[in-house]
């Protein structure tokens, strides 16, 4: 079968994908970082991207904006497909409808024939697949169990053109500086990409051993990329200590940048690493530990302070600098709030309400950011302006939305350090904060003797 070229996509499509980046990239993350993008293949290469699944749509839309050059196909849940409208328009974004057992019913599992079959189409036409072989996405930096479904529809698509054009397995990560909060970093990991071609003719002979030999290859690669917490009976203390003030310590010991992200993972695949072995070789004295870090951290959290308070141990004259500088700023954070409120408020109207699955959070942040607040909030009054007040008011406007955004998202990021230091330093709460001080140093001195 002859190999064909990738389909464009239409001017429309173009210009949609522009202002995700903006709504995505511009605003809703502080930061989005790549690694490895010397590591896929050009454009036009049967290409199926595979990664773990930490975020919901992010995931996929992160990559989507970040591969420009090439058409992207992606499977998502069935279910938001069963609007006709909402189905034409996934389908001509790429996205491909993936029915599973726990959520349609085995009646509709057989419909993934001809999804997998689309998908097999778009890589013979020389364009890229994104696949999540844990099927679901995870709730923890942990991962999963892979399915076969990618090597299927890989393999097929090589069968179809007769074992003679190579398909390339591309491993990938995704990783969050946090799952919930607004203006934060993301990092893409790809690693080397995996070509199919070597294993053709064992494939033809024996399918399944051989798909299950490169998808424990594939598994391995990413977990080697990604932060893997193997150890879920103590997971919520790991993930706290590499979060807080002992994950910053350990990563300047040892030589990495701790706001750098891509340095910070590492750090942390460093220090989740060394204290998994811990746990297997000094078990009685990790369980104390993380007895006292559970501990630690609901007293923090009683207390409504942060970790970085510790570091820091602020004082009344920080408290009264942070509270001038928010005066001096309140002006500006009125004017920037007004235009811009509708981006915080109407997707928390809704939050509580619709999101049962905490994963969910971002992904619907930046779907309603992008089909609701920033219309209602940027481009409505800005045209408006445009229309009524002339081009300049109307261009102003739309320039300065942006940074009035970014502006009163930090004001009350700098409000709330306010109100934490506030109680840090509160004559009631310096018993308690005393305590749970000491409590801190004891963990970090036993962690340190023990890591040594």
């Amino acid at each position: 079968m002859k190999k064909r070229t990738p389909r464009e996509h239409s001017l429309f499509l173009k210009a949609f994908r522009k202002y995700l980046q903006f709504v995505n990239s511009g605003l809703y993350f502080k930061k989005e970082r790549v690694v490895g993008l010397e590591n896929v293949p050009v454009n036009g290469t049967p290409t199926v991207i595979v990664s773990n699944h930490q975020n919901c749509l992010n995931d996929p839309l992160c990559v989507c904006l970040q591969l420009t050059d090439r058409r992207m196909n992606f499977l998502a849940r069935a279910n938001v497909f069963k609007n006709p409208i909402f189905n034409k328009a996934l389908r001509a974004m790429g996205l491909l409808p993936a029915y599973r057992m726990s959520h349609e019913g085995l009646k509709d599992v057989s419909k993934n024939a001809e999804t997998f079959d689309d998908a097999g189409k778009a890589l013979m036409d020389g364009e890229t697949v994104m696949l999540y072989p844990e099927a679901d996405h995870q709730d923890k930096r942990w991962l999963g169990k892979f399915k076969l479904g990618y090597l299927r529809i890989a393999f097929a698509a090589a069968e179809k053109m007769d074992f003679k054009e190579d398909i390339m397995i591309l491993p990938s990560c995704n990783h969050y500086s946090n799952y919930f909060h607004a203006r934060t970093e993301m990092l893409i990991k790809f690693g080397k990409p995996i070509s199919l071609k070597p294993y053709y003719e064992r494939y033809q002979a024996d399918p399944r051993p051989t798909m299950m030999e490169i998808n424990k290859i594939v598994r391995d690669r990413i977990q080697e990329m990604m932060l893997h917490v193997d150890d879920l009976e103590h997971y919520e203390q790991i993930d706290w200590l590499r979060e807080n003030g002992y994950g910053r310590d350990f990563a300047i010991r040892n030589g990495f940048k701790f706001r750098y992200l891509p340095s910070r993972l590492l750090s942390d695949q460093k220090l989740v690493d060394t204290l998994q072995k811990c746990t297997e070789q000094h078990p009685q004295e990790m369980e104390e530990i993380y007895k006292d870090t559970a501990a630690l951290e609901a007293g923090i959290k009683e207390l409504g302070i942060r970790d970085w308070l510790f570091i820091h141990n602020p004082g009344i004259g920080a408290a009264i600098l942070r509270g001038l500088g928010l005066l001096i700023l309140l002006p500006l954070f009125i004017v920037s709030i007004i235009p811009t409120l509708f981006l915080f408020v109407i997707p928390e109207i809704f939050l509580k309400k619709l999101i049962k699955d905490k994963m969910f959070v971002s992904s619907f942040r930046v779907a309603v950011s992008a089909l609701v607040s920033v219309p209602l909030c940027m481009i409505l009054p800005g045209v408006l302006l445009w229309i009524f007040c002339g081009t300049w008011w109307g261009l102003g406007y739309l320039i300065a939305f942006p940074f009035m955004f970014i502006l009163a998202w930090n004001y009350m990021r700098l409000f709330m350090k306010f109100v934490g230091t506030c109680r840090f330093i509160a004559r009631g709460n310096r018993e308690r904060v005393a305590q749970l001080r000491d409590l801190r140093t004891s963990i970090f001195n036993r962690l340190d003797k023990i890591i040594g």
